[in-house]
């Protein structure tokens, strides 16, 4: 079967050459594939030099930065356009340790979709503060109590679908732009009776880059909660 990696990208230079060998390290056989917002330093160039020296890596080029949500639809498509069987998802900041591909990889076996949980056994954060983490873990218990979802981890990006299982998540026409949208994916799995898994990561802090979380993003997560709740009756 094939597997593509879908990967967000926005001005992640110094990452992209540290996290595709770590990628081809554990999972040697899988595909790359980098959707960048019209990123205005040197990814794009770096990602093109890769696809010449390695192979297995594909570019979608976006002309403008339309945020998290459209970046990974128009990335689940392009990599059902190339015939991926597994696709997985991830950020681009090294925060998601390719060490645990080969543990998804294993799930997604008995699954439909297998999310990477920083709070399950096994599973944690590195190099946040306190309130960093009390607010990241307070975020995903807000958006499992306001949509009875009975998973640990609703906001993190670290995921592995089945290629069907995605299809009917994305017939259902998921809109979020932000990083709600991982609450959003997470919540139509559920709601068509997806069998979902979690799967232990450690999570750490970005070295190289900046964050690309804002007051705008926040905001846009909590009010979309309630309209995903509403929605579901």
């Amino acid at each position: 079967m094939k597997t593509i990696v879908v990967i967000p990208t926005y001005n992640e230079a110094e990452n992209i050459v540290n996290l595709v060998a770590k990628i081809k390290k554990y999972l040697l056989e899988a595909e790359i594939l980098f959707v960048d917002d019209n990123s205005t330093d040197a990814t794009r160039l770096i990602i093109k030099k890769l696809q010449l020296s390695l192979g297995h890596i594909h570019l979608l080029e976006r002309p403008l930065r339309h945020g998290l949500g459209p970046a990974y639809r128009a990335g689940f498509k392009k990599a059902m356009e190339l015939e991926a069987d597994i696709i997985i998802q991830m950020d681009a900041d090294l925060s998601h340790d390719p060490k645990y591909l080969p543990d998804l990889i294993k799930e997604i076996k008995s699954a439909d979709l297998v999310i990477a949980s920083r709070y399950v056994k096994g599973g944690g954060i590195n190099n946040w503060n306190f309130f960093r983490v009390l607010i990241s873990r307070l975020a995903s218990i807000y958006a499992r109590l306001i949509l009875d979802l009975p998973y640990n981890d609703l906001t993190g990006g670290f995921k592995i679908w089945r290629k069907p299982a995605l299809i009917q998540v994305l017939d259902n026409q998921p809109t979020a732009n932000g990083y709600v949208y991982q609450i959003e994916m997470n919540f139509l799995a559920h709601k068509i009776g997806l069998i979902i898994k979690e799967s232990p990561i450690v999570f750490s802090e970005r070295i190289y880059g900046k964050s690309k979380m804002n007051f705008k993003i926040a905001l846009e997560a909590g009010l979309k909660v309630w309209q995903l709740r509403f929605r579901s009756g």
